[in-house]
């Protein structure tokens, strides 16, 4: 039964509130005190700085800043492509960096989607070969794998386009099917590095278009680093990196 304050209204249950935080679901990306850096002939340098912010299951962030500020390596920590010199990073709740190669690799494959501002499409592969490519390394169902494939394909225009191969298709068609490859594991989040980068302004508002709607759709948690003022207005959460150092951008 709740406890009741001297006025007679139930009182916060410690003991429940400890209970219910609990069982909160841990954040789908969580940096803590993260910094990076490299050893050079010249020294080291010191690419992030000690940065921290987290991600709740279908929230959005824009990165942006200047070139060199460290954007693409944040990217990269929280792709598990890159381990972080100091500090640490969870997903979903789990220090991924400390799994063994092969089981982070695995790892990977299930909980993260990559968009690049290529699309990286293997040119023997048709575009569902290519898409169905993450399914592999992740050891899902192939039926399953594949309706789902062919539903997203269809779903974002390309259902007419299955079996033609990346070189038979327009650069925003292509931009598409990454897209889809990138969430066809359901990816609890969802990583783009300047996705709309090598598009024009139409095309890219279209792909943009597109990769928010997904987004909403499978409830990922969604970071865009991009230099695209546009594009990074469109997020409803925005942050910039300068000097290494993490800043929220009122909106």
């Amino acid at each position: 039964m709740a406890e009741l304050s001297a006025g007679g209204e139930a009182a916060d249950n410690p003991v429940t509130s400890a209970v219910e935080a609990g069982k909160r679901a841990p954040d789908a990306l969580r940096f803590e005190q993260v910094a990076k850096s490299y050893g050079t002939e010249a020294g080291t340098v010191e690419v992030l700085r000690g940065i921290s912010f987290s991600l709740e299951a279908g929230e959005a962030m824009a990165v942006t800043g200047p070139s060199g500020s460290g954007k693409s390596t944040l990217l990269h920590l929280a792709a598990t492509l890159e381990t972080p010199t100091s500090g640490s990073i969870r997903i979903s709740g789990e220090a991924a960096h400390d799994l063994p190669e092969r089981e982070l690799a695995a790892f990977r494959s299930r909980r993260v989607g990559l968009v690049f501002q290529d699309h990286y499409l293997l040119p023997q592969y048709t575009m569902l070969q290519n898409v169905l490519l993450p399914t592999v390394a992740a050891g899902n169902g192939q039926d399953d794998a594949e309706e789902r494939a062919r539903t997203l394909l269809e779903r974002v225009g390309l259902g007419d386009r299955v079996d033609h191969r990346p070189a038979q298709v327009s650069g925003g068609e292509r931009q598409r099917a990454a897209i889809v490859r990138a969430v066809i594991n359901r990816p609890g989040l969802l990583l783009c590095d300047e996705p709309t980068g090598n598009l024009d302004a139409e095309t890219a508002g279209a792909v943009a278009d597109l990769l928010l709607e997904l987004h909403a759709g499978e409830e990922s948690a969604l970071i865009v680093v991009t230099h695209s003022a546009e594009l990074a207005a469109r997020l409803p959460r925005r942050v910039e990196l300068r000097a290494g150092l993490l800043g929220e951008v009122a909106g």
